[in-house]
């Protein structure tokens, strides 16, 4: 049975494979070919992938994700559509799903609305709510970082918040734009900002994500 997981990693290869190795992403600094050998270093190296979490390890991964991307941009695109090894945790369709869903769409976004050309993508109202409840579970941990009071609010009404803190800001949106947001892509997200308007500026140049 194909999962949400599953899906946004095919499509995260096709746009990847459309861009091209040089092509830029929402992601600073990196260039299609560096976000695919990220995706691939992430799930198939769990010894250097702790460099995402532990700052005394972030050495080690860029020296192995440097190496991942000086391999051949279509077999990183391979490794990526095929998935990880048997023997990894990731292989197992529960924590693919619960590791991978968020992630996979994010990084493809990254790839599409780098594009001069790109169009938002239409969501299924399923989709869009497995989107809206890891943002509703994530949202103190990605808006940690926000130096305002920080409300996500979805079109219905619902909302849930970022972090506490005055004055409010609150962004208005439907839940994968308001993911894109809380992920540290403002600039690319179709939202709605209400606020003091010093207290919006202060939000859109914070690091906002993981």
């Amino acid at each position: 049975m194909s999962t949400h997981a599953k899906r946004e990693r095919l499509l995260l290869a096709d746009l990847l494979e459309a861009a091209g190795p040089e092509a830029l992403t929402l992601c600073d600094g990196w260039k299609t070919r560096d976000l695919a050998a990220h995706v691939v270093v992430r799930e198939r190296r769990a010894d250097a992938a702790g460099g995402l979490l532990v700052s005394a390890l972030k050495t080690r991964l860029e020296r192995v994700q440097a190496e991942f991307a000086a391999k051949p941009y279509e077999e990183l695109i391979q490794l990526i559509r095929t998935g990880p090894p048997r023997f990894s945790p990731m292989s197992l369709k529960q924590i693919d799903e619960a590791a991978n869903t968020v992630e996979f769409f994010v990084h493809a976004e990254d790839v599409r609305r780098a594009q001069p050309d790109w169009s938002r993508r239409e969501l299924d109202p399923v989709f869009s709510d497995v989107l809206w409840s890891r943002t509703e579970r994530t949202a103190r941990l990605l808006g940690r970082r926000s130096p305002v009071g920080l409300v996500l609010r979805r079109p219905d009404g619902r909302t849930a918040v970022a972090n506490k803190g005055t004055p409010v800001v609150t962004v208005t949106g439907e839940p994968a734009e308001l993911l894109l947001y809380a992920f540290g892509r403002q600039d690319a997200a179709d939202v709605e900002v209400e606020g003091d308007r010093a207290a919006v500026e202060r939000l859109r140049a914070a690091e906002l994500g993981m």
